[in-house]
């Protein structure tokens, strides 16, 4: 693939990435990453979703507000995603790409089935805390491994019963809050060069134009019809990063 070619289908990958983000509140690392892993390293794919994910969280909790109520009422999770992150990304700086690859997949067939199939019980208030510790440090493990955490993250949410709003705030806060790590961990290791921060700063533009379609869209189209058929084209990249792996 020629360079110019290469660009558009980056642009075109984070614009529908920031879609998804815009329309559901998380999906922008999915959606991006398991793209880009046709054509690229997961490393490079991981560092070039950096800017683009901390910026997109950074507009939506601040599109959203009340983002001090949202600190207090999850900084266990917070606390524990953080330092998970932080401590799994400077532990796995030599884990193989097969290994990165096989997480992401399943990741995403996981992630897709269970949301596709399962309804996921109320968690009551007395075990909240206990939950977020758990569920915060499960997803600082694997974002820090795989640079997405939506699926535990998503889980304890639902779990909570928390509303459309909340959780799209909640989704913001805690993944801008993991996202700061993940750069500091990356750009620790060498992962993340100037040439990559670069043009991972350029796809600001694309995935914001993105994010503002996906809320427009928000609006005027069944989140449950595109949720469904986004967990479908998760679970198809999920099998085929698992494959990868393996073979």
């Amino acid at each position: 693939m020629d360079p110019v070619t290469f660009s558009v289908f980056v642009a075109v990958t984070f614009v529908l990435a920031g879609a998804v983000k815009g329309l559901t509140g998380l999906g922008l690392p999915m959606a991006a990453i398991g793209v880009m892993t046709f054509f690229l390293d997961p490393r490079t794919a991981i560092a070039l979703v950096l800017f683009p994910m901390l910026m997109t969280n950074v507009w939506q909790v601040w599109r959203m507000g009340q983002v001090w109520a949202a600190l207090k009422r999850y900084k266990l999770f917070a606390g524990a995603l953080v330092v998970c992150v932080w401590v799994t990304t400077v532990l796995t700086v030599n884990v193989s790409d097969g290994v990165i690859q096989g997480s992401l997949g399943v990741v995403l067939v996981v992630f897709a089935g269970v949301s596709m199939r399962f309804q996921i019980p109320r968690l009551p208030d007395r075990w909240d805390a206990t939950a977020q510790l758990i569920m915060g440090g499960a997803s600082g493990v694997l974002g820090g491994l795989t640079s997405i955490w939506a699926p535990t993250m998503a889980t304890y949410l639902h779990a909570r019963h928390v509303e459309k709003d909340e959780f799209v705030r909640a989704t913001g806060l805690l993944i801008l809050l993991g996202s700061l790590p993940l750069i500091a961990g990356y750009t620790r290791a060498g992962f993340l060069t100037g040439p990559l921060a670069g043009y991972s700063l350029v796809l600001l533009v694309p995935s914001l134009i993105g994010f503002t379609l996906g809320e427009w869209l928000r609006a005027r189209i069944s989140p449950e019809r595109f949720r469904l058929i986004l967990l479908y084209v998760f679970v198809i990249v999920g099998l085929n990063l698992i494959r990868r792996a393996l073979f």
